[in-house]
């Protein structure tokens, strides 16, 4: 397996800023990722998602807003309870 091969198979994360100048991370399934506080912590995100230290990271110059592909209510596990039916804290 030549290395351009190689990364093609691995996971790519994409890091950069939104509009509102929050650090974000996603893989490039849109399954992974969040919002970061600094470029650091967005980094040691992907670090801690990187098992075999083969991921791909791509900086972002432009803006780079989070798109989550699961919608909440389709994961399993999760129950989403609508604003409504949410008790006063």
């Amino acid at each position: 397996m030549t290395q351009a091969t190689s990364l093609l198979r691995s996971p790519r994360f994409l890091v950069g800023q939104d509009r509102q100048g929050n650090w974000v991370v996603q893989d490039q399934n849109a399954l992974r990722g969040g919002l970061f506080v600094n470029r650091d912590a967005a980094l040691r995100f992907v670090r801690s998602e990187n098992e075999h230290g083969s991921a791909a990271i791509i900086m972002v110059s432009g803006v780079l807003e989070l798109h989550p592909q699961n919608n909440p209510a389709t994961v399993p596990g999760r129950q989403v309870i609508p604003d409504s039916h949410r008790r006063a804290p």
